[in-house]
């Protein structure tokens, strides 16, 4: 499946890469399904690049990548966040900023290159997520990927007033494969 899936690089983030966070996270359809603050804009650009700047120096407790096209365009991120280095699992994150790259297998692409990452270099057993239940185009790529569902989680998110069912999926070291 790899050699289907266009060839993305991940890499560590630059402040540079504010920008085009900023931007894409003005765009209400790249973030409806994301964690963030409803006013708009979620965040100001110095609070971006001060986000940023915490990746970075890794103060926040995220292993955040940077997203990058075969031609090297930054088209979005990929995390890993709350490592529970104990009990060896941690939760994804990932976003495609830039909707030009969308339904091409970019996300798909990135999300098996940061699973490699956690499960090599991290020594990771288990790779988590939260998916909106509504949010059904995620839930079958996450399912492609050899997420499994492992439950409900219910009124987990509030989205415009409204309190939406998250499902937590897992993969774990033993069944990725790629």
């Amino acid at each position: 499946m790899e050699n289907q899936l266009p060839n993305v690089r991940l890499r560590d983030l630059m402040l540079e890469d504010a920008d085009d966070r900023y931007e894409w996270c003005l765009d209400e359809e790249v973030t409806k399904h994301l964690n963030m603050p409803e006013e708009y804009p979620p965040f100001t650009r110095d609070e971006t690049k001060k986000w940023i700047e915490q990746c970075i120096h890794k103060t926040n407790g995220y292993e955040q990548k940077a997203i990058l096209s075969e031609d090297g365009h930054h088209i979005g991120w990929v995390d890993l966040k709350q490592i529970d280095k104990l009990n060896k699992h941690a939760e994804l994150g990932i976003a495609i900023g830039n909707k030009a790259y969308w339904g091409k297998g970019y996300g798909m692409a990135a999300m098996h290159k940061m699973l490699r990452f956690g499960f090599e270099q991290l020594d990771l057993n288990k790779i988590w997520l939260r998916v909106e239940v509504d949010n059904q185009k995620a839930i079958k790529s996450y399912k492609r990927a050899g997420y499994v569902e492992e439950g409900v989680l219910r009124q987990d998110r509030l989205r415009k007033g409204r309190f939406i069912d998250r499902l937590r999926m897992s993969i774990l070291r033993e069944d990725y494969t790629l």
